[in-house]
């Protein structure tokens, strides 16, 4: 091996290229990706031999292809998620369903009258394409789709209440993931908020004295993400949007996650519905496309039509408009929600969710043991945990699961070991990730519907 202690003799950029090595690199990625990660790695070396370490030229070689394939291999990849939480914001929230892969391919190969009315021959609006579908299923007037309910909130503040005072109850004024804040993105949408109640308590007459000359809407926000128990009192939609109307203005739910479906059917816990929300009274009803509706990310916003219309003339929606695929992947959601009879079965989202605990048990029994011959040093088991349905739907609810419970064996710390073995699993082709907590690793079998490729997968884990 030719050994490489100072600066001159490193190879220069032609060698690598030209070696063997280079030649295939160059082959199969091009050129450019080649002798960029050839000047990178060159770099990198020079100031290793200048610190005085001696490298090898075989190791500048592996380097290089090491540099290469980073460079080419997509960050976001598929995962599977054991974590416990069903709808992980983490790992993208909804799966979706085959249905509407299919239309994100279809509409994906080529051209799409995704603006364009074929009846007419003329320009379209991209909005007509999930609006029937969404006012079928909601009872709704007219809806619109935007690129996530961050964004159906903002547009909806800013298009009826810039430079004006919308009320909100101290007790609803939440922080999503990421830090984002409605305090927040009403001051982005220009509008100023003004508290009323408590944090505990808010009642009718604190939003009647709340409104005045410059109100613009009322609000209620779905608390998606926490929940105030103990002595407390909200003002239900109903008496909001008597108060709202009294004074001829608008109320605008924010209902956050947002489902079309009676989830108590399915044995789940009551979220309010949409239609639930604009039969009691609001004006416009804001929520998610990827959480319990289980399609892709997405804003939706439904009520009366003259307020919809006041929102599409917005300047800003044209920042805020869905794409080709995610309209075409909302209707194929959207669609499947019609037949109820099918929706459990043909939506991950509702399928995991409602999976039989006893499927589950006998699953974790099942790979509990093909785990263990893989995670020499640890014990594993199936242990009864609770999932969570994540992203802010029902924080307070859990189900009922199932899932490996792995710990050390011996007298190791269990700590180091554990973050160890973790990512052992985040190392396999296809990463697998889970929780650590209570001095285990622990992965909740719920949402592993592909026994067949976990194991599989499994065959690559190695621990070091």
């Amino acid at each position: 091996m030719t050994r490489i202690d100072k600066p001159e003799k490193l190879p220069s950029v032609d060698r690598l290229l030209n070696d063997p090595n280079g030649v295939e690199l160059i082959c199969e990625f091009g050129a450019s990706v080649v002798i960029r990660s050839v000047k990178t790695i060159l770099a990198r070396a020079r100031a290793q031999v200048v610190a005085g370490t001696t490298i090898e030229y075989a190791s500048l070689l592996k380097a290089l292809s090491e540099e290469v394939m980073h460079t080419v291999t997509p960050s976001l990849r598929p995962v599977i998620n054991l974590t416990g939480t069903v709808l992980h914001t983490n790992l993208g929230r909804a799966a979706l369903p085959e249905s509407a892969i299919k239309a994100m391919i279809d509409v994906a190969r080529g051209a799409s009258n995704l603006e364009y009315d074929l009846e007419t021959g003329k320009r379209g609006d991209r909005h007509k394409h999930a609006e029937d579908l969404l006012c079928y299923l909601t009872g709704a007037d007219a809806a619109l789709v935007v690129n996530n309910n961050a964004a159906a909130v903002l547009l909806t503040l800013n298009s009826l209440a810039k430079r004006k005072e919308v009320p909100v109850s101290r007790g609803e004024l939440i922080e999503i993931g990421g830090a984002f804040r409605m305090p927040d993105i009403m001051a982005q949408a220009g509008c100023k908020l003004i508290e009323v109640g408590t944090t505990n308590r808010t009642h009718g007459k604190d939003f009647e004295l709340a409104i005045g000359a410059r109100t613009a809407l009322l609000m209620k926000v779905h608390t998606s993400n926490f929940e105030i128990k103990g002595f407390t009192k909200s003002v239900s939609e109903q008496l909001l949007a008597e108060i709202a109307h009294r004074h001829n203005l608008p109320l605008v739910t924010d209902l956050g996650s947002g489902t079309l479906i009676d989830l108590e059917s399915h044995q789940l816990p009551h979220e309010t519905t949409v239609t639930e929300a604009l039969g009691a009274g609001a004006d416009l009803v804001t929520f998610s496309g990827d959480k319990l509706l289980g399609g892709p990310q997405a804003g939706i916003i439904a009520g009366r039509r003259d307020l919809i219309n006041k929102l599409k003339r917005n300047p800003m929606m044209r920042a805020m408009r869905p794409d080709k695929l995610t309209l075409a992947a909302l209707h194929a959601v959207l669609r499947l929600h019609t037949d109820p009879s099918r929706l459990v079965m043909e939506l991950p989202t509702l399928r995991l969710l409602s999976r039989d605990h006893s499927e589950i048990a006998r699953l974790a029994t099942r790979i509990a043991a093909t785990v263990q011959d893989k995670c020499e040093g640890f014990e594993v088991i199936a242990a009864p945990v609770q999932s969570q349905i994540g992203s802010g739907a029902l924080p307070s609810d859990t189900l009922a699961s199932v899932a490996l419970k792995i710990t050390v064996s011996g007298k190791r710390r269990p700590g180091s070991a554990l973050i160890k073995l973790a990512k052992a699993f985040r190392n396999l082709p296809v990463p697998v990730i889970g929780r650590i907590t209570d001095g285990a690793l622990w992965f909740d079998v719920r949402c592993l519907e592909d026994e067949c490729t976990f194991i599989e997968n499994l065959q690559e884990l190695t621990l070091k």
